[in-house]
């Protein structure tokens, strides 16, 4: 099966990765090339291309859902916020607008926890801890207070996993709450 006319390198990517993703999510990991080839209606050479291998394109995949968690962080910073805990503001915002759709939350936490039995995945995704620790380190909190805000945005973020997604009402309670503490937290500084 060749290169559908029309379709960019880009697009069969995409293809690609949307497959592996809903494959690895209702098969696991284990699932065959040969499965997300066929899902995505490419070819497995096709499929070769791009990622050169089943490591390569899990990793891909996980890598491509920590840079949407980054770009919903930064689509959530308020620019008139110039203040301290700028940033994990921003982090309580993104965190509860992925619960707030229920059924995409908890493809988001079925596929991480396939993803994540990858050793590669799993390195990555210490990295990626590391990264947001440093990240939000410099963003003019006391320490305790970050810990604490992040821990709860990312409990409530996995609350979907287990069939506990909180109403709209809940949702925004708990943001108002985390935003709070923030504010209280700097104010205390």
């Amino acid at each position: 099966m060749g290169r559908t006319a029309g379709r960019t390198p880009q697009d069969t990517r995409r293809l690609v990765l949307d497959a592996a993703a809903e494959v690895i999510r209702t098969h696991g990991v284990a699932a065959s090339l040969d499965v997300v080839a066929q899902h995505a209606g490419v070819s497995k050479g096709g499929l070769l291309y791009h990622f050169p291998s089943k490591d390569a394109l899990v990793v891909a995949l996980a890598q491509e859902m920590n840079e949407a968690f980054r770009g919903a962080v930064r689509a959530h910073v308020d620019p008139a916020d110039a203040g301290p805990g700028r940033l994990t503001r921003a982090y309580v915002r993104a965190s509860l607008a992925e619960v707030a759709e229920e059924s995409e939350a908890r493809e988001r936490i079925a596929l991480t926890a396939q993803l994540i039995t990858v050793p590669a995945v799993a390195r990555l995704a210490q990295e990626d801890t590391a990264w947001w620790e440093r990240e939000l380190a410099g963003d003019g909190l006391p320490p305790e207070a970050q810990a604490v805000v992040v821990a709860a945005a990312d409990g409530i973020s996995g609350a979907p996993l287990w069939g506990a997604t909180p109403d709209q009402e809940r949702l925004d309670l708990l943001r108002t709450r985390l935003l709070a503490m923030i504010d209280e937290a700097v104010a205390e500084a």
